[in-house]
């Protein structure tokens, strides 16, 4: 069997491509020797040993202990976790406000869609950054000081804080991590066993519920039948400000209020686009059949909508990740804000600049993976594929 030999034009387009990568490369070595030079002529060792190095800095706030005498290295990983905390509850509330609204601007009342029209254009057509300042000044100057907080029972907002009940730390709380497991176990069983069930006879199990219950119940049901210590923690007002408690700032409050109404817009138009693409007559099929219109949406168009809506859902995310970054314009304590303290005392630009960029790309890159993941997962099943 003869093969025939590859074209001129095959041959030409991969030189091109070669060459192509080669200068790039050559142009990154040329810019890296370039800058390791200066670097030594200024006195300058290019290297990471400065992350062991004390702090000196405390941050305003964080999910692990990082104080002034901690080591740079833990101040970069505090800062991190800010930023995923801060992205993960950006992440929800951008999905919930955007897919109610898209849900809203289908709506056959006019006035739900002109509520949705006018929230979608507002904050797509803003700046973040301004939205944010806005927000801060509204709350910095809107909401009363710490000794006039306004409080609903256990809970207390001031223009430094919102301060809410926790229980108090105790070791053998970790016991508890058992029963969760279990739970956790237990509902992902019972979300199976309701699934095969419907497809097998039709009939529709409560799996909400018994998740809630389980999740819920079976931790509590371990704490209480073995003594497991669960004193709650009230903030109470001590002096200038209140102790005890769990408490979130105003510009984690103001950042994630923004980053969630701003790209809850975004959603909102992907859902609707995504709405709007599916089949009329699907949608005239199930109304055919005597199903209310809440089950309509429910069964018929939403699971179609979230095939569609995932890849460009993907992009929005990765900017949402990336957008965190603008809690640098309040004070808040993410990986940009560390990041900028330690440049400045530091004197290291370049290392520091290279471990945020790779922390962030880290991020996107785990994000884009795990949406693409449930993206063929759905596509597989709606094919009838196994994986």
């Amino acid at each position: 069997m003869q093969h025939s030999p590859p074209s001129t034009s095959r041959a030409t387009r991969d030189w091109i491509g070669i060459v192509l990568v080669g200068t790039i490369l050559t142009c990154l070595a040329v810019l890296g020797l370039n800058i390791w030079l200066n670097m030594q002529a200024a006195g300058m060792t290019p290297g990471f040993g400065f992350l062991a190095q004390t702090a000196g800095f405390d941050l305003s706030e964080s999910l692990i202990r990082a104080s002034a005498s901690d080591s740079y290295g833990r101040v970069i990983v505090a800062g991190l976790l800010n930023t995923v905390f801060l992205a993960v509850c950006a992440l929800v509330l951008a999905t919930v406000l955007g897919v109610l609204m898209g849900l809203v601007s289908v709506t056959p009342s006019p006035a739900g869609r002109l509520i949705a029209m006018l929230y979608v254009e507002l904050f797509r057509n803003l700046p973040k950054i301004l939205v944010l300042l806005v927000l801060y000044v509204m709350t910095v100057r809107g909401l009363p000081s710490v000794r006039e907080a306004i409080s609903i029972g256990p809970i207390h907002l001031s223009n430094r804080s919102i301060y809410l009940p926790t229980i108090e730390a105790d070791p053998r709380q970790a016991w508890l991590l058992l029963p969760l497991a279990l739970a956790c176990a237990v509902a992902v069983l019972w979300h199976r066993h309701a699934g095969r069930i419907k497809r097998e006879t039709g009939r529709e199990l409560p799996v909400l519920p018994v998740v809630l219950a389980a999740v819920f119940g079976l931790p509590l049901a371990f704490g209480l039948a073995f003594g497991t210590p669960m004193v709650p923690d009230l903030p109470e007002l001590r002096r200038f400000d209140f102790e005890g408690g769990a408490r979130f700032s105003i510009q984690f409050m103001v950042v994630l209020l923004t980053l969630g109404l701003y790209h809850g817009a975004q959603v909102a138009e992907v859902v609707r686009g995504g709405i709007l693409s599916v089949p009329r007559g699907h949608i005239e099929a199930a109304m055919a059949l005597g199903m209310a219109p809440r089950s309509v949406t429910r069964f018929v168009i939403l699971p179609q909508v979230v095939r569609i809506i995932i890849p460009p859902m993907i992009n929005q995310y990765v900017n949402l990740i990336k957008n965190t970054s603008i809690a640098i314009a309040v004070g808040y304590s993410d990986l940009m804000s560390v990041s900028g303290t330690i440049i400045n005392q530091t004197f290291r630009p370049l290392e520091v600049m290279l471990i945020t960029m790779g922390l962030y790309l880290g991020l996107c890159l785990v994000t884009s993976w795990g949406m693409n993941h449930l993206n063929d997962s759905l596509r597989a099943r709606s094919t009838g594929q196994s994986r």
